[in-house]
């Protein structure tokens, strides 16, 4: 899975907030929250994460297209990707998830059996 993802400048939390935590964070940190989770739930599946850096500049694109940071995720099958999302520790901190993005894609890539990430040739 390829995630983008655009923060808001500050958490826009609704309704009540998982663990009674603070509303007045960033959007980053508010989704940091969510990602502690999981990460850990990601792994405890079988899957983790390949790469994740900071985006810098859209080369092609609009303003639509701006995004903050990328991860690649690897799920050891689409099975595992669904339990994640379907996770009851995940539903527990989706609301951090919501509140700290502005904009996310997820994209779902072909993959095979193995987390492999390496350099096209040229």
């Amino acid at each position: 899975m390829l995630n983008l993802n655009r923060y808001r400048e500050r958490a826009e939390y609704e309704g009540e907030v998982p663990g009674g935590a603070s509303t007045d964070v960033s959007g980053r940190e508010a989704y940091n929250r969510y990602g502690e989770v999981a990460v850990a739930v990601l792994a405890r599946l079988g899957g983790r994460v390949l790469r994740h850096a900071e985006l810098k500049l859209t080369v092609v694109g609009d303003e639509t297209d701006r995004y903050d940071e990328v991860l690649a995720v690897w799920n050891p099958s689409l099975v595992a990707f669904v339990a994640l999302a379907t996770d009851p520790e995940i539903l527990a901190v989706r609301a951090h998830r919501a509140a700290g993005l502005e904009h996310a894609t997820l994209i779902c890539c072909e993959s095979g059996t193995e987390p492999v990430l390496a350099a096209p040739e040229l």
